[in-house]
């Protein structure tokens, strides 16, 4: 099952925790994230990256269709413009121990945002937030909530609490935006991290202190696997100007003895073909 890939370093960066990498094709660069360092990072295609600090821990920064970021932030979601220099919240749900998780843009440029206690007991939420502010919960009782996805024709979403070991699926309505009928679609045998799914329906998913990137059938059958340097991968995405190429951010935090690469974005050229990420409308 193991791949012909060969990974490279992209941003040879000694994060901390990189986490939610996306590929922004308004400007064709890779936003990603250090969450605890507090630090937002845009790669061009040159990789060169360029980082821009922020007043809390930082899940995810993706685009919004009328300029500037939309930022997870410890304390909820925030709208930023595009030098960081101006904010506005969007959703305030501040509760002391909860931070961000993970987050998706949806054919319809709506967010989905997940919470996540630091104790991980089990109280955290999916929430589903438009342009003007309203959030309604779509799961609850998560633990850590990683990774959301959908499929090619968005009749499914994919999501994966680490806590399970699992990755899940759910019958996904576009136009009503809500998610019924969770159940398991595969086992990881270890701890998933953030996941993201190609043109042919198939979901990659990092596997956290694994070292490996997995690649899962829409039937949830394992069917590639893709060894990496880095010892804790923690998010993946398909980004370049053709979206064929799948970057992966990791962590050092947590990671014994790290080595060299640990904390990188790497890049796999040309091992797929990845779907077009949506912006947020707000």
């Amino acid at each position: 099952m193991s791949a012909q890939a060969q990974p490279e370093v992209a941003v040879p960066a000694a994060a901390r925790h990189g986490y939610a990498p996306v590929w922004d094709t308004g400007t064709d660069s890779l936003l990603w994230v250090d969450v605890p360092a507090r630090t937002v990072h845009r790669m061009t295609v040159d990789r060169v990256d360029h980082s821009m600090e922020v007043p809390q821990a930082v899940s995810s920064a993706r685009p919004r269709s009328r300029g500037g970021l939309v930022l997870h932030l410890a304390e909820g979601v925030a709208l930023f413009d595009a030098d960081g220099e101006h904010r506005v919240w969007l959703v305030y749900w501040a509760r002391d121990g909860v931070r961000g998780g993970a987050t998706a843009i949806d054919r319809k440029g709506r967010l989905w945002a997940s919470t996540v206690r630091e104790d991980e007991s089990g109280d955290g939420w999916l929430a589903r937030v438009t342009d003007d502010g309203a959030a309604k919960i779509a799961l609850d009782g998560l633990a850590a909530a990683c990774g959301v996805g959908w499929s090619p024709d968005d009749a499914r979403m994919y999501f994966a609490d680490s806590a399970t070991g699992r990755v899940d699926v759910l019958d996904f309505d576009v136009a009503a935006g809500t998610a019924t009928g969770r159940r398991p679609l595969c086992e990881v045998g270890g701890e998933p991290a953030g996941l993201c799914v190609d043109a042919d329906g198939c979901v990659w998913v990092a596997v956290r202190d694994a070292a490996q990137i997995r690649r899962y059938t829409p039937e949830g059958e394992l069917d590639r696997c893709v060894e990496l340097p880095v010892r804790r991968p923690t998010d993946c995405c398909f980004g370049g100007p053709d979206l064929t190429d799948l970057y992966v951010t990791s962590a050092r935090d947590g990671v014994s003895d790290p080595g060299d690469t640990d904390g990188a974005v790497l890049v796999v050229p040309g091992i797929g073909t990845g779907l077009r990420t949506p912006a947020f409308t707000g």
